[in-house]
């Protein structure tokens, strides 16, 4: 069982009535976010945009764990994010942005499980994805494809969002195998190239 996380972003908010619609919204979008991502650079530098948004002093994994793991009610709608195989991108309002690159040997990957409902996926959104089965109990293999090594073998509980995230070898072609509740399902799970995928929403537990 994981160690209860209480994330520092927004403690204590308290929803408006608009921060329950937009809520709603991504529940039926999948990975909707109140604040569009854009590719343009604002002009504040990122250090400038963690601090703004009381993110400053966390590195990049830091920054991934603590944006997935926060509760929906207390989700920021000041800024929108994204995890590609490369970098966490950051985007406000104000079109300021921040991007932090990934470590050079790590992937992160986030999977939402399903058994009745999914959504399309590509790129991880700790600030707008949601996926069916939140707080769930679940246990996640990954295994090497090309050395039989097991790298993942644990019992998890997901997020308040429904995924679970880990950071897994980059380059690496393995399998990725989930149980819950007494079903299973598994797929070829792949961290290779830079356009890999960090959001897995395919996972049909039967």
């Amino acid at each position: 069982m994981p160690t209860p996380h209480t994330p520092r972003i927004l403690r204590g908010l308290q929803l408006s009535a608009i921060s329950v619609l937009t809520l709603g919204a991504a529940a039926l979008t999948g990975c909707a976010s109140a604040v569009p991502i854009t590719s343009v650079a604002g002009p504040s530098t990122s250090d400038d945009f963690l601090i703004e948004h009381g993110l400053g002093g966390l590195d990049v994994r830091e920054l991934v764990d603590e944006l997935d793991r926060t509760p929906l009610a207390e989700r920021s709608e000041e800024f929108a994010s994204s995890i590609t195989a490369e970098a966490l991108i950051l985007s406000d309002q104000h079109e300021h942005t921040a991007e932090l690159p990934l470590p050079d040997d790590l992937v992160y990957v986030s999977i939402a499980p399903y058994a009745t409902q999914t959504h399309d996926c590509y790129n991880h959104s700790p600030t707008g994805c949601i996926g069916e089965l939140q707080n769930a109990e679940i246990t996640v293999r990954v295994t090497d494809a090309a050395t039989g090594d097991t790298l993942v073998d644990e019992a998890v509980q997901t997020y308040d969002n429904g995924f679970v995230g880990f950071w897994l070898p980059r380059d690496l072609e393995g399998t990725l195998t989930i149980t819950h509740d007494g079903m299973s399902a598994s797929e070829a799970i792949s961290t290779a190239g830079g356009k890999a995928k960090t959001c897995i929403t395919t996972m049909h537990l039967t």
